[in-house]
């Protein structure tokens, strides 16, 4: 990880001389810009934007640059977050017993494709325990039921705490979160799932989808909200099936989308390429 780099993101009103006026600052500082992306939402004319800058002595002068970057975010009226790319987010990664998406993201994290720290795994069940042990992290078996969900939430939150986590990916995690975990943990939370609801909700939607004869099988990646799967949108995709693709065939393209659309959408939130904007996001891939 480039020690000297940092990533700038920003929002504001679209108005002229954002761009001149950030990035005049940052030349001033002696910075160098290595990557820049804009965006203009045309409904209400908000503008988002993304930098990547490399400054010698990063760590050292990143609060000078923080308070020069005060009086520009006052005149532009600017929500700005300033993040060194060597600051690796702790993730968290939940799963129950259909593992295919947590081995997809286990295995990026291995070959280095994704900068982050995973201190543990969150499992209601223990399936999963002989899948993360090759990779040296601590499964944590906290049981799930009617009866026990207050406590059970109670005592994962103490695991985040614990273990100062960032960011949960819920990597078919087959539990609802109450809006009161989400509200206490307060960071974000990245969920996956197939693109067959609410058409075909409950057991066995690929059966459903099979016999309605869908032609498109999909999945969907989006930050958790206290709404049930309406929180906004990171990535999506989808693969064409057809008549002759029986259920098992279904189940089998549906979870290789899941896993590239759920290892996409946290890859790119590691990077800080997504800006939420009210229930949608900017993501600047």
């Amino acid at each position: 990880m480039n020690t000297e780099r940092a990533r700038l993101l920003l929002t504001c009103a679209d108005r002229p001389g954002v761009v001149a006026a950030v990035t005049q600052l940052l030349y001033e500082q002696g910075a160098n810009v290595v990557d820049s992306h804009q965006h203009t939402e045309p409904d209400d004319l908000r503008f988002f934007m993304r930098l990547e800058f490399d400054l010698p002595g990063l760590e050292s002068r990143l609060p000078l640059l923080e308070r020069a970057m005060e009086p520009v975010a006052e005149r532009f009226g600017l929500q700005w977050r300033l993040t060194p790319a060597a600051r690796v987010k702790r993730m968290a990664l939940f799963v129950s017993k259909q593992d295919h998406c947590l081995q997809e993201l286990l295995w990026l994290w291995k070959k280095g494709e994704l900068a982050a720290h995973i201190p543990l795994v969150v499992s209601n069940h223990a399936d999963a325990r002989e899948v993360v042990a090759p990779f040296g992290i601590p499964l944590h078996h906290v049981p799930v039921t009617a009866e026990t969900k207050v406590s059970a939430e109670a005592a994962t939150l103490e695991l985040m705490r614990e273990h100062q986590v960032d960011l949960i990916v819920l990597a078919r995690y087959m539990q609802i979160l109450s809006g009161d975990f989400i509200t206490r943990f307060g960071g974000p939370i990245i969920n996956i799932h197939h693109s067959f609801l609410p058409a075909f909700v409950g057991a066995n939607p690929y059966a459903q989808a099979h016999t309605r004869g869908v032609k498109l099988i999909g999945a969907t990646a989006h930050y958790v909200t206290a709404e049930l799967d309406a929180g906004p949108i990171i990535e999506q995709d989808v693969h064409r099936v057809g008549h002759r693709n029986a259920v098992e065939e279904l189940v089998r393209i549906g979870r290789r989308v899941e896993r590239t659309v759920l290892a996409r959408a946290v890859a790119w939130h590691l990077e800080d390429r997504v800006l939420p904007h009210g229930n949608k996001t900017v993501v600047f891939a």
